[in-house]
């Protein structure tokens, strides 16, 4: 029995599309489009070299190319902060004054209970403050 060249590529490319599946790398799943052209240049009836030079030239300008796109896209998600984290470094309005005992400032359009950083400092009604953190329900400011 004598199988044909196309379909070891084919049989390379299932083999490098099953540690894509369990590793979620996606290098993996290159390679294995990579081995589709093989097959497909195997099946065209091209010599070994060439069909080995378009499994490496096809693999290499995936990887050059849809991971610094992936990457992009991946960094971008993390710019976006929810929460308590979206808060942090607002700009709020005193509304009452501010010191490091307590008061009440405007935050993201709701009144929130405030206290200052620095225990000495203080604030008065319609100042701006800057958001430093956020502590159970307490707005820190400075």
């Amino acid at each position: 029995m004598d199988i044909d060249a196309w379909i070891w590529w084919l049989i390379a490319a299932v083999g490098l599309g099953i540690p894509l599946v369990l590793t979620a790398m996606p290098e993996f799943g290159m390679f294995s489009v990579g081995a589709v052209a093989g097959a497909v240049t195997a099946a065209l009836d091209f010599g070994i070299v060439a069909q080995v030079l378009v499994f490496a030239v096809v693999s290499v300008a995936l990887v050059a190319v849809v991971r610094p796109i992936a990457a992009r896209h991946r960094d971008g998600r993390a710019g976006h902060a929810t929460g308590i984290e979206a808060l942090r470094g607002r700009q709020a309005v005193v509304l009452e004054r501010v010191d490091g005992s307590g008061g009440r400032i405007k935050l993201a359009g709701e009144v929130w209970s405030a206290r200052t950083l620095d225990s000495g400092q203080s604030f008065e009604p319609g100042e701006q403050v800057d958001v430093v953190d956020i502590d159970g329900a307490t707005a820190v400011v400075m």
